[in-house]
């Protein structure tokens, strides 16, 4: 688990120089390659504490991409924006594992970063 952490911030660190959609390809083909393990632990309702876990790291790292945009949200807080953001991503990560990855990392990220783009430009 402890490398697998410190591959996900290693990870984080360089998708967060990228445009949304191809590091969200990077990180639904992460995914995929230890689909057994993220299957097991986020569709698994019996491991809550990883599924915590797991949104409030993305919590930290989209709250950071919300810091590095110009753009003001002056109708909406940061951390609504942000527990909205990381919410949604990590149900959608549960759903696409919990119905066998009905599609490829290239089709959710072209999807996914869609949706990213729209709330952080």
């Amino acid at each position: 688990m402890y490398y697998r952490k410190n591959k996900l911030r290693t990870m984080n660190e360089t998708v967060c120089e990228m445009e949304w959609k191809p590091a969200t390809k990077i990180c639904f083909e992460y995914l995929e390659s230890h689909y057994l393990f993220f299957s097991t632990m986020l569709a698994n309702k019996g491991a809550p504490y990883f599924r915590n876990r797991f949104l409030e790291y993305q919590m930290e790292a989209f709250k950071k991409e919300l810091r590095k945009t110009d753009k003001k949200h002056s109708e909406v807080s940061e951390e609504i924006i942000v527990h909205f953001v990381a919410s949604a991503y990590v149900g959608v990560v549960e759903w696409w594992l919990t119905n066998g990855m009905p599609y490829p990392p290239s089709v959710m990220a072209e999807q996914v970063g869609t949706l990213f783009e729209a709330i952080y430009n």
